[in-house]
């Protein structure tokens, strides 16, 4: 990294990055290059992504477990949810996607809430709006902490647009944060009042606009290390021109990135310490924030992975759920994993030569015991021949029998 003098027209020293500079500042914030801080453990992580993506498909394990164990390793899934949402330490809400996000960051989405607000309406519209709201506040007042199911509603019909009024209803006062998502059981959303899950010291949307954007960017930035505008906006799925409003004032200083040909921003304190230290080998969810953005993986990678579970099955190139192998700090191979049994089964797999098939096998042992299979196998590959070393390379190292 090297700081460049700029004319006195330009108000702040720009700093050069490499592409591999741009790339381990991108690793070191998503907590993937240094030794993990195993005492912080899942809420420490959590705080320092900013947001955890949640999503329905879960293949060794859903997304959001995922991530933790990607940063820090096998921690045991029921101490993952614990670490989420005991003691009111996070939330559910509309950031990236649906995500899982510190309870602390509460009061910075008040924009949003106050967006929603504004607009008067969900795209599903109900009956009669204030006796529904109002029957739901009062069962959740009287009742505690509820389900759509235990609150009486759910689908009309089959299809997941086809919402109950009180299902329309709870979601709206989600969106508008009369009421909180406090976790997840059975992976339905567990609603209850705001005023009871959220600490009162943070119950409130007294924050302007462009601090509540002000503050989100520069978690952002953080959470990135370095960044474009689009990539700043993507996180907390902003809109440019936010982003434009407050970025002088974000604390985010600008860079230029080796070829990559538009203007960045980057975290002070990154740039203050050359990213040093281990790079993890694992198996990433697609949904993890370090590769959630395609364009920005595509950037800083040199890697193009789409999510196919939804492409038809005969139009899929990688697999329903293909994981990407991070290791040495690069996305080496794609893997798409099935749970037969105790058996993990590597359903198909690509690899980016020969130097990846050993770190390949190392992913998929672990995450095998991760999940409680004590065995892998791999049922096709793009390459015959690294097919073949990587059968070799897991049989050498699986206990027989």
């Amino acid at each position: 990294m090297t700081a460049v003098t700029q004319p006195p027209s330009q108000p702040k020293p720009v700093t050069d990055l490499s592409r591999d500079d741009a790339r381990r500042l991108a690793l070191r914030a998503q907590d993937l290059l240094g030794a993990p801080d195993r005492r912080a453990g899942v809420r420490g992580m959590l705080r320092r992504l900013g947001a955890v993506q949640l999503d329905t498909i879960s293949v060794l394990a859903r997304s959001h477990e995922l991530v933790p164990y990607a940063r820090l390793g096998a921690v045991g899934r029921p101490a993952v949810e614990a670490a989420y949402w005991a003691d009111a330490h996070s939330f559910e809400y509309w950031s990236h996607a649906a995500c899982i996000l510190p309870i602390e960051e509460w009061p910075h989405f008040a924009f949003r809430r106050r967006a929603r607000r504004a607009k008067g309406h969900r795209w599903h519209v109900m009956e009669d709006s204030e006796r529904s709201c109002a029957a739901v506040l009062d069962r959740l007042k009287a009742d505690g902490p509820l389900t759509t199911t235990e609150l009486g509603g759910g689908r009309k019909g089959g299809e997941w647009w086809d919402w109950s009024e009180t299902k329309i209803a709870v979601e709206w006062l989600l969106d508008t944060g009369e009421v909180v998502c406090t976790r997840r059981r059975a992976w339905k959303r567990v609603y209850d009042l705001a005023e009871r899950a959220v600490p009162a010291e943070l119950l409130h949307d007294d924050l302007a606009d462009a601090e509540c954007l002000r503050r989100l960017v520069a978690q952002a930035g953080a959470a990135l290390g370095v960044a474009t505008r689009a990539d700043l906006a993507d996180y907390h799925r902003l809109k440019a021109e936010q982003v434009d409003a407050v970025i002088a004032d974000s604390g985010l200083v600008p860079v230029e990135v080796e070829g990559w040909g538009k203007a960045a921003w980057a975290d002070p304190a990154a740039l203050a310490a050359p990213p040093r230290g281990r790079h993890r080998t694992t198996l990433l969810s697609p949904f993890d924030s370090l590769i959630w953005d395609r364009p920005r993986t595509e950037r800083v990678f040199g890697f193009t992975h789409r999510l196919e579970a939804y492409v038809p099955r005969p139009q899929r190139i990688h697999g329903y759920f293909a994981m990407p192998l991070l290791t040495g700090g690069r996305l080496r191979g794609r893997v798409d994993p099935a749970r037969e049994g105790s058996t993990l089964v590597a359903r198909q797999v690509s690899m980016d030569g020969r130097s990846a098939v050993a770190p390949m096998a190392q992913a998929l042992r672990e995450a095998a015991a991760w999940v409680g299979c004590d065995a892998v196998r791999v049922e096709r590959c793009d390459d015959p021949a690294l097919a073949a070393a990587l059968r070799t390379e897991l049989d050498r190292r699986q206990p027989a029998g």
